[in-house]
């Protein structure tokens, strides 16, 4: 039986595996932490993201990071799209990696949820005019997302651009001394839009068919692995829109998905991460513990493709069955990290397991 606390090795068996310590990863969090709007990562990145590695994570993602100005999702976010973001997030990967985690940055363009306001420092919402920073959000068609600005549809030449940043973003990734990439495709950003007929009306190749709306996706996705040809790769997932009743003949959901992950494993994917939402504004999901891990279970029995798990996993004992029964190959925590920075020490602990890896100045802790 696999243990929540078991190693798990990224393209096992080649010259590029990658051994995470442990089956209990950092979910990519945002934090619209950059103050000077330049993309760079700061002091804030480095103790956020270090914090988790001090912790025992297995392995540490980067908040969704753009791979270019209008990928962002505010004008706080971070980016890769130039040698100075790189730069920064070298020392992060750098540390992160010095204390046993294996670094991971999640690459990401916002399409039409792009350009708006962060949740904090501000009473507005919606999208950011020009004139206070902002700029013109991108996506598949003119659809907005609910209470934002109306995009524009991106040509040929807007589509060939998203194809060479993400490539380009995957290739700093790996100078900077990153070990895992991750595609965003979930979470109503640009790679979801395109694969959702709620957010794709378009008539030409990359609209209308399953394989036409994940044309883009695939494409990125060839992209990313010509430019880090043995790094580990992940995709992140929404593996259902929770469309309502009378738009669900319409929406994304998990046969697609599965689809989709076959499709996306033949191009190079190593791992998919398994969440569902964030295409459509008003949803009602049944959030409970573990409510997103069936959805993995099954991506994972009619694929064969490895899966992450993530969604309210708070409980060492919960974590520790997700892994154990099957459902999935590891699992992602994020605002319970946030509560509990070690969160992995402490599921050892609450599970009577004693790692070799508690930091000598915290051991006493462990004890």
């Amino acid at each position: 039986m696999t243990s929540l606390f078991d190693a798990y090795t990224f393209r096992d068996g080649t010259p590029d595996a990658i051994t995470a310590r442990n089956r209990l990863w950092i979910a990519p969090m945002c934090q619209y932490s950059v103050e000077a709007r330049d993309g760079v990562p700061t002091d804030w990145h480095l103790a956020h993201l270090g914090a988790f590695a001090v912790g025992g994570a297995g392995l540490v993602m980067t908040e969704a990071t753009a791979v270019s100005p209008e990928g962002r999702i505010s004008p706080q976010d971070t980016g890769i799209w130039d040698d100075a973001q790189a730069g920064a997030w070298a020392r992060v990967a750098r540390f992160v990696r010095s204390q046993g985690a294996v670094a991971g940055v999640q690459l990401a363009h916002a399409g039409r949820k792009g350009s708006t306001y962060s949740p904090w420092g501000t009473d507005r919402r919606g999208s950011v005019p020009v004139e206070d920073g902002g700029w013109e959000a991108v996506a598949p068609s003119a659809l907005p997302f609910e209470g934002y600005a109306v995009p524009a549809a991106l040509d040929t030449a807007g589509i060939e651009k998203v194809v060479a940043d993400f490539a380009a973003a995957a290739h700093r990734a790996v100078e900077a001394g990153f070990q895992v990439l991750e595609v965003h495709a979930a979470h109503g950003y640009l790679l979801h839009q395109f694969l959702s007929a709620l957010s794709n009306e378009r008539t030409d190749e990359y609209g209308g068919s399953l394989e036409n709306r994940a044309r883009l996706l695939l494409r990125v996705i060839a992209a990313v692995r010509d430019a880090a040809p043995g790094t580990p790769l992940l995709l992140r997932v929404s593996a259902t829109d929770w469309a309502p009743d009378d738009l669900a003949d319409r929406g994304w959901d998990v046969e697609q998905t599965i689809e989709v992950v076959r499709w996306a494993a033949e191009a190079g994917v190593d791992l998919v991460d398994v969440s569902t939402g964030g295409n459509l504004a008003a949803t009602r999901i049944p959030v409970a513990p573990g409510y997103q891990v069936p959805f993995a279970a099954r991506i994972r029995r009619e694929t064969g493709v490895a899966v992450s798990a993530v969604g309210m996993i708070t409980a060492g004992e919960l974590a520790q069955a997700v892994v154990a029964n099957g459902s999935a190959d590891a699992v992602m925590v994020a605002r319970q990290a946030l509560r509990d920075p070690h969160v992995a020490l402490t599921m050892a602990r609450d599970l009577g397991v004693q790692l070799p890896y508690v930091p000598p100045q915290y051991e006493r802790a462990y004890q």
